[in-house]
């Protein structure tokens, strides 16, 4: 029977940035024979349904996975095993619960949805995407579980099954489904990924059952308290609601594109296919690169929120700032390369993956990245942050952030795109200022009550010179290397290089943090 071992903040991060960066990557490829097959109209069906999905998906399963790591990390941490048990039973029957009301919202308000996103066409795809929202609830639950216990790798596993299984499922379905026309090859892509959700569930059901029974063979202070199930459950909801809130403004900000943009760009004149079209290259294209990097940002919040819980358990503050000084640093360390780097290669990137969608198509893609891209280091830093702060039972803040930010960008959205100067263009400019207005609280209150300063040197100036450097030499070699793809996977790898040389010698990275990397399944950060 397998053991349950404690592993660092840093190898969770490792586990599952690299699992992330894969499933990631895997998407970028699922869209290029996906927008092949159902065409740039298809593709922007297939995209104005899914911001309404992951918005009913993280209302439904976000808070809670996060509030039993949480707990089951606390209980870990306070030698009460039997509490962590409980505290999962617990959320599997609410995960359970709530995940059968949000399928059948969906299915029942298919109609309603499907008109608030401008395109009636979208119905059917809602219907067939409907039952992921059960299937992902009951997978969060074993989801939150392990990472309660530290151990990333099934978390990282079950998601590179989704993807994988998207690509089984969803585009065989849609060349099936073009025979009857781009509406429904778009719901029969959807459809592969309720398809591919159920293979993710399967897994993570089978990695449960050989593990579960070994939190048994851990010691058990027998004069902690019992709490009952009552209590477990409001303490599990008073947790999850500021989480979930917290989560929802992301997809909702994603929501608030998938319901404006088209209606927006419409009422100046734009017809709704064409509107749909610049919506699916902003949304399918540029959003979708962007979420490479980002899956990165997902996996240091992930992985900060039971070590910091942990960390708080133990009345260890200084642990605490370590941890937390980690995150941060990280974070500024990935997600300034990713943005300078992304925007000063977007039409080589859009090139290499969608040459196939036109010149016209790619250059306004590729003016949408440029600007678009440097919302991933200010997701990085906000998803840290939140991590950080969730971590030390102060959830409500980033939500309120979050928040805050999602209420002015819509407004922005409203202007901006219904300006016939900026159209399309007014979303990515909007996302830039929600981040922003997102990130800064964040990062205040996160030195408030962690008693430390912020760091502009380790966080800001050496990754940042590294970055600008690299940027400077891509932009430089972009005027002398002939443009295609070869040579976008050269600049590719030159810039990797040529960052890591720079940070090196900027000393954004240090020897120490190698050290911390070779070394990160024996040591605890």
């Amino acid at each position: 029977m397998p053991s349950i071992k404690r592993k660092s903040i840093l190898n969770g991060i490792t586990i599952l940035s690299i699992a992330g960066l894969v499933c990631k990557f895997v998407g970028v490829l699922y869209r290029i024979p996906l927008a092949w097959l159902v065409t740039e109209e298809g593709l922007g069906l297939y995209q104005l349904v899914f911001p309404s999905y992951a918005m009913l998906l993280t209302i439904s399963s976000a808070g809670i996975p996060v509030a039993i790591s949480k707990m089951i990390s606390y209980s870990l941490a306070e030698n009460d095993p039997r509490t962590a048990k409980k505290t999962f039973r617990i959320a599997l029957y609410i995960l359970t619960f709530v995940g059968f009301i949000s399928t059948i919202i969906m299915l029942l308000g298919s109609g309603f949805l499907s008109q608030s996103v401008g395109n009636p066409k979208t119905q059917t795809g809602f219907m067939v995407i409907a039952p992921a929202l059960l299937i992902v609830c009951v997978m969060s639950a074993f989801r939150g579980y392990m990472q309660g216990l530290s151990d990333m790798k099934p978390t990282a596993v079950s998601q590179l099954i989704e993807q994988v299984g998207k690509v089984l499922f969803s585009l065989p379905l849609a060349y099936y489904g073009m025979q009857f026309g781009v509406e429904v090859a778009a719901s029969y892509a959807l459809l592969g990924i309720s398809l591919a959700e159920l293979i993710a569930l399967i897994f993570m059901y089978y990695k449960y059952r050989t593990i579960h029974k070994s939190i048994d063979e851990l010691y058990q202070d027998v004069t902690k308290t019992q709490y009952s199930s009552k209590n477990i459950a409001k303490r599990l909801i008073y947790m999850a609601v500021p989480i979930t809130l917290g989560a929802t403004v992301v997809p909702l900000s994603s929501f608030v594109d998938s319901t404006m943009l088209v209606n927006r760009l419409c009422s100046i004149g734009m017809t709704v296919d064409h509107a749909s079209v610049l919506y699916g290259l902003y949304s399918g294209l540029v959003i979708t690169l962007i979420n490479v990097p980002t899956a990165l940002a997902i996996a240091i919040s992930m992985s900060l929120v039971p070590a910091i819980s942990s960390a708080v358990s133990e009345h260890n503050m200084e642990k605490i700032r370590s941890n937390s000084r980690l995150g941060l640093r990280f974070a500024f360390l990935i997600g300034l390369p990713c943005s300078f780097g992304m925007s000063v290669m977007a039409k080589p990137l859009l090139h290499f993956f969608y040459s196939s969608l036109g010149t016209n198509n790619i250059e306004i893609a590729a003016n949408l990245l440029e600007i678009s891209s440097f919302t991933i280091v200010l997701f990085t830093v906000v998803q840290a942050t939140s991590g950080i702060l969730q971590g030390m039972q102060k959830q409500k803040i980033p939500m309120y952030t979050l928040a805050l930010g999602v209420s002015v960008k819509i407004v922005l959205n409203y202007f901006f795109v219904s300006n016939p100067a900026i159209n399309i263009f007014g979303a990515p400019i909007s996302s830039l200022v929600c981040y922003l207005i997102s990130t800064v609280p964040n990062v205040y209150y996160v030195n408030k009550y962690c008693a430390m300063k912020f760091d502009t040197m380790n966080y800001l100036l050496r990754p940042g010179l590294a970055s600008i450097g690299m940027a400077i030499v891509l932009y430089l070699l972009q005027k002398v290397l002939p443009f295609g793809r070869l040579s976008t996977l050269v600049l590719f790898f030159i810039g990797v290089a040529v960052f890591f040389v720079l940070a090196v010698l900027c000393k954004a990275l240090t020897k120490e943090d190698w050290n911390l990397i070779r070394n990160r399944k024996k040591k605890h950060v």
